[in-house]
């Protein structure tokens, strides 16, 4: 995948626009959005609907990304079924010297494109990227019909393989991801995806020494001449720092291809006194790549690459010398509503969430996520564990070949990444005979063979390099704390949930007796109250602690990150820290503490000193305040009395975390104003105050762009937020009222309108198309203060 990306900017907007800013300032190579000017129409009688002579009366206009169907909240039996996309569009008569493809990001699940009512290529699977030559259907200078068609029906010959009605998440249908023109000279850099080579493909970047005064990289650049003479090129490598200075520059001897003939140029380069990529410093170097020709470049590639040095021993995890502990979530790709068709910016704003969280790691369960997701993990110093789609279900030869396909095009779509630490190669939960995992194995071995790239599968199998089971796996009350075989370490892939909604997992917690099955589980929402989003916060706490005392453990993820939808329960799997709307639980305020208060942080994402109080401070609420924080001392007071500062708690679920909570009992509840105070070396470093909500008065509107502006042009989306207040400002965390949400401007609402509110606040989703005019939103309710928003 072409990835033209420049120099990493301090300020905002220019750290996602070097994610995705295309350079088009040479000749003969463009990238072009491709996303505009689309019509679609699912559930059509039978039929052929690629050809120029189809009425698109039942078509409707879109722009991509797009999901198949608006669905509701709660959606366990999304649409399945046959959807087609037609776009009209013209390429000059010049440009008939050069090669022309669509690059589709993804698109669900099985695809058939045709170009002028020629069937041009079929692709098989969901998640992963495909290209489609156009040249050989392609009418220079004339109107061209392009034509997909994409079922999204159960396949038990596509991974994920398993039937919606029994998988543990959904499969939204649609050309959700970005499609992109690609347009090349005939002597060109080749595409990783399509070449026949292992390890091999468009430029691949290796290491082969790294240490903190060089570093050696080795450059391979596959070039293929198409023409039918003999060209003679050189390939130029070029690296510049993330402050767009150039570092090193390296051009090769000329070289001479035959018609027909693809050639590897390697070239070897030193950075001398390297900056390091890790979580807290995800430094990003640029690399160039261009072809030149006498002088003009015929093709080139940027792509950002960071350099750092992981090992994985029986010590454990070391990263550029020194030895981490991995702290980190799951995710979901889907957005309510949406279900997978969200913006670049949308995905961004997910990884900054997940970075503000207190997270450096997340799992991509349990199937490859975005490009802009794996962007905004590189740049924000998020390390991930790539997976291949799977879950709980293994099929015949045909599906296995498939998952083979999906191990090969993964890594050669994120091999040069810097935030790619680990490759999840099993299918999740699922039962793999062990020539099956060899197969998959050597695979790798053929795409992937450097060091410092990590296989790691939840079956204890020595052909991996890790292991990653979920915490429920395991045996209590040690789990996999005392799991020790030979030099394979463990990552604990999931924790918090399972075991507590399945098992009991919480049954030396002091008051778990006493709570009812509903209360005791990690399941719970935002409008169940502060009790079980307590008790929530606190299952989270007691695992993490527990699993970290283990003595092979590495790091852990916890079960997750956001709520989300699947096929085989109708309601919303809540044990996120963090609801479907994005909205934080209390659980997410534990996390946040774990992150030191000194660790930096890239912008946007947000770090430093934090205090918060779990609690809404209201009649029926607990008189033991648990607090939050990253400080070494917190001081709170009631109505401006002190009731003293105390040090973190000191007990068995706090044992081993970096910060534990700090608890304050109150002998009685007393209206009013609690403020918490944290203090590092005597010093005041943060403040949080919670306040006992009166009569709820009035809305305050809000959007959450996460400190990612939205996108000027084309189509965005984010969330709205209608916060039922009191006079004086503070969330009452009411249920059940309806507000109704209107726009004005280049965007529509998406979502359940009127919204109903949820601990206090009600959410709808804003989409829009073009941010250069003026978007104007209301909220109103019958018995409250109506509310205004602008968005310029």
């Amino acid at each position: 995948m072409r990835k033209d990306i420049l120099k990493i900017g301090i300020a905002v907007v220019s750290l996602l626009a070097l994610a995705c800013q295309q350079d088009k300032d040479y000749e003969g190579c463009e990238y072009d959005d491709f996303n505009q000017g689309w019509v679609f129409a699912k559930d059509l009688p039978d039929g052929d609907y690629s050809g120029t002579g189809i009425t698109e009366s039942a078509f409707d206009s879109v722009t991509l990304p797009h999901t198949a169907q608006i669905e509701p909240l709660v959606v366990n039996n999304q649409w399945m079924g046959t959807c087609w996309y037609r776009k009209t569009f013209t390429i000059s008569k010049t440009e008939t010297d050069k090669l022309h493809s669509l690059y589709f990001e993804g698109a669900m699940q099985n695809a058939d494109v045709y170009l002028n009512g020629k069937l041009i290529m079929q692709h098989t699977g969901g998640y992963l990227p495909f290209i489609v030559p156009l040249n050989s259907a392609l009418k220079f200078g004339e109107a061209n019909l392009l034509a997909v068609k994409l079922v999204n029906t159960d396949d038990s010959l596509v991974p994920p393989g398993k039937a919606l009605n029994m998988l543990d998440f959904n499969r939204y249908g649609g050309i959700y991801r970005n499609v992109k023109l690609v347009s090349t000279s005939k002597l060109h850099i080749t595409e990783a995806l399509t070449t026949f080579k292992p390890a091999s493909g468009a430029v691949f970047i290796q290491f082969e020494l790294i240490d903190s005064s060089i570093s050696k990289l080795k450059i391979t650049t596959q070039i293929i001449n198409e023409t039918e003479t003999e060209q003679v090129f050189q390939v130029t490598q070029q690296i510049s720092d993330s402050k767009g200075k150039t570092v090193i520059s390296q051009t090769s001897e000329k070289i001479k291809a035959q018609p027909d003939e693809t050639i590897e140029v390697v070239q070897k380069i030193d950075v001398e006194q390297p900056q390091l990529w890790s979580p807290g410093h995800p430094h990003l170097y640029a690399l160039k790549t261009t072809v030149v020709q006498q002088n003009r470049v015929i093709d080139k590639i940027h792509q950002r690459f960071g350099i750092r040095k992981v090992e994985l021993t029986e010590e454990g995890l070391f990263l550029n010398g020194h030895k981490i502990f991995l702290t980190g979530t799951n995710r979901h790709q889907e957005y309510p509503y949406m279900g997978y068709a969200l913006s670049d910016e949308a995905q961004w704003r997910d990884a900054v969430k997940i970075k503000n969280a207190g997270f450096d790691m997340i799992r991509l369960s349990h199937y490859p996520h975005s490009e802009a997701f794996m962007d905004a993990c590189d740049s924000l110093g998020i390390v991930t564990m790539n997976c291949i789609p799977g879950w709980q279900f293994n099929g015949n030869e045909t599906f296995q070949k498939h998952v083979l396909n999906d191990v090969r095009e993964l890594i050669r779509r994120d091999r040069n990444r810097a935030s790619v630490f680990f490759w999840e190669l099993s299918l999740n939960e699922s039962w793999m005979e062990p020539d099956f995992m060899e197969r998959i194995l050597a695979v790798k071995e053929e795409e992937l063979s450097e060091k410092g790239q990590f296989t790691c599968a939840w079956i204890d199998y020595e052909g991996y390099d890790l292991f990653i089971p979920a915490r429920q796996h395991g045996k209590p009350p040690h789990y996999w704390n005392q799991y020790k075989e030979g030099k394979r370490p463990v990552f604990i892939a999931e924790y918090g949930d399972w075991e507590y909604y399945a098992q009991n997992a919480g049954f030396n917690q002091t008051a778990y007796a006493d709570l009812k099955e509903e209360e005791r589980t990690s399941r719970q929402f935002r409008g169940d109250g502060e009790k079980r989003m307590l008790q929530q916060a606190l299952n989270f706490q007691e695992a993490s602690n527990s699993n970290q005392k283990g003595i092979s453990t590495i790091g852990q993820a916890n079960w997750l990150m956001f709520d989300y939808n699947r096929g085989y329960a109708n309601d919303i799997e809540a044990s996120g820290i963090v609801d479907i709307f994005r909205i934080p639980k209390f659980a997410y305020y534990f996390y946040q503490s774990q992150r030191d208060l000194t660790e930096p942080v890239v912008l946007p994402a947000q770090g430093g000193a934090m205090v918060f109080i779990a609690s809404y401070w209201q009649p029926g609420s607990s008189t033991d305040i648990k607090i939050y924080s990253n400080c070494q001392e917190v001081e709170l007071f009631l109505n401006g009395k002190s009731l003293g500062n105390q040090k973190p708690d000191n007990d068995t679920y706090s044992s081993h975390l970096k910060h534990p909570p700090f608890t304050f009992h109150l002998s009685k509840f007393e209206a009013g104003t609690l403020e918490a105070i944290g203090y590092v070396n005597g010093k005041k470093m943060a403040l949080y105050k919670a306040s006992t909500p009166q009569k709820p008065a009035k809305i305050q509107l809000t959007c959450d762009t996460s400190g990612i502006p939205l996108r000027s042009t084309g189509s965005d989306i984010i969330f709205v937020y209608a916060a039922v207040v009191d006079q004086q400002g503070t969330l009452c965390p009411v249920n059940g009222l309806k507000i109704e949400f209107t726009v004005s401007g280049n965007a529509q609402l998406i979502g359940d309108n009127p919204a109903i509110v949820e601990a206090g606040i009600a959410t709808i989703l804003l989409k829009t198309t073009n941010t250069e005019t003026e978007i104007s939103i209301s909220a109103q309710s019958p018995t409250l203060e109506n509310a205004h928003l602008k968005i310029n």
